[in-house]
């Protein structure tokens, strides 16, 4: 996924185009559209949207005709329907074609902002999760062990918040990989956690008070602005 996620909105009408637009927008991600099903499909080649929120009835083409079409050329892209129609048949109809999601009109703007977060979410973490695996690290000053969980500091045991352990232990494991809040808010919480991104940033100032010889410059837990963070190994 792209730094500046984005999102493709396929829907004919104008009116609710702009309502999803302006309501992305407010989470930062880039919104392209296409007012019908072909011209989505064409987008989804041209663009590589990191999600598709896809209306459901639509002329010529419609949102089940076009999910269809996606997965039977293997692209994985996730999926959000929007839809009038609320039968179950239909959801059902949706999720086995692959999509993600099923929203129906009317909805609410922030309702939908939410769930395309935690779909986002969703795929970054099932992306994220084969790279944690059990392990030690140890750079002569700084010990942590998965699976006891001990953290250990020059041969002094420090205490970790269980949230605080998964959230070093996440980075750590991956060295040198700069993660956004919201991927270790997804790893750390669960994809069906709402809450502010901000809790990964209270989070990673009470580790580096405890283990950062200088918390306001820190060698372990890096800041990669505009992005998120990584861990680095101390030579």
């Amino acid at each position: 996924m792209s730094l500046v996620t984005k999102i493709l909105v396929v829907d004919d009408e104008p009116k609710i185009r702009r309502i999803v637009e302006q309501s992305l927008r407010k989470d930062a991600y880039r919104v392209v559209h296409a007012c019908d099903g072909r011209e989505g499909l064409q987008k989804v080649e041209d663009e590589h949207p990191d999600l598709i929120v896809l209306d459901l009835m639509m002329p010529e083409m419609d949102g089940f005709e076009v999910c269809k079409a996606l997965r039977a050329r293997g692209d994985r892209t996730p999926v959000i329907i929007l839809s009038a129609k609320d039968e179950l048949e239909d959801k059902a109809h949706g999720f086995n074609l692959g999509i993600d999601d099923y929203v129906t009109k009317p909805f609410s703007p922030s309702e939908l902002a939410l769930r395309v977060k935690a779909v986002l979410r969703r795929v970054a973490g099932e992306e994220l999760a084969p790279r944690l695996k059990e392990g030690t690290f140890d750079d002569g000053r700084l010990y942590i062990n998965s699976k006891t969980r001990a953290v250990k500091l020059k041969e002094e045991s420090i205490y970790l918040t269980a949230k605080e352990f998964d959230l070093l232990w996440v980075l750590a494991n991956n060295p040198g990989v700069v993660y956004s809040r919201d991927q270790l808010l997804d790893m750390v919480w669960g994809n069906e956690y709402f809450g502010d991104a901000g809790t990964v940033t209270v989070l990673i100032r009470r580790i580096r008070e405890k283990i950062e010889k200088d918390p306001a410059n820190p060698t372990y837990l890096r800041t990669v602005w505009g992005i998120g963070y990584k861990f680095e190994t101390v030579l």
